[in-house]
């Protein structure tokens, strides 16, 4: 009989880069761009492996803290500090603009002015876009839903150090069948 050398196969296993620690035991991430209450554009920070594997890499808004990368960034810093200076100079004008503006919602109502369902950030957000304004859902701040008719003041959350006021107004639902 023939002798048999059984050959091992080894499989491939995916090789996971570890990303690297920092003293706190977390995981260094340089901010490529602003990320409100963890840090500025171009600093070092230290977060959990989930929110840098899960949200901070995926999306883009930071990579891995190495050298090379801080280096690229101290270089390029008078730069990025520009680019920024005129975003918030942006900001701020559509905080003006924002500030100026008043939106109106239509929404079904009883008699004594309950509504019927409520209105949200997400109509909002919708009444603006007709304004040609674009905003998302996050960006607007309710202290909680809005189940009456009347006057609201809505906080528009524009950036770590921007935001404005919008008034709202709920009115009820004009019924063209009368």
């Amino acid at each position: 009989m023939p002798s048999s050398k059984s050959k091992k196969i080894r499989r491939n296993k995916p090789q996971y880069s570890r990303l690297p620690r920092g003293e706190g035991g977390g995981v260094e991430l340089l901010l490529i761009q602003s990320v409100d209450h963890l840090g500025k554009q171009g600093e070092v920070v230290e977060v959990k492996a989930g929110f840098a594997n899960n949200y901070l890499l995926p999306q883009g808004l930071a990579t891995i803290a190495s050298d090379h990368h801080k280096r690229m960034v101290e270089k390029h810093k008078v730069k990025l500090q520009e680019i920024e200076a005129s975003r918030l100079k942006d900001l701020k004008d559509l905080a003006k603009h924002i500030g100026k503006q008043s939106v109106t919602i239509e929404a079904n109502a009883n008699e004594e002015g309950h509504l019927y369902g409520s209105v949200g950030a997400a109509e909002i957000v919708a009444a603006l876009k007709q304004n040609e304004i674009t905003l998302a859902n996050d960006q607007i701040r309710l202290e909680g839903v809005l189940k009456e008719l009347g006057l609201y003041t809505v906080k528009v959350h524009l950036h770590q150090e921007i935001e404005t006021e919008l008034k709202v107004w709920v009115v009820p639902t004009v019924d063209e069948s009368a």
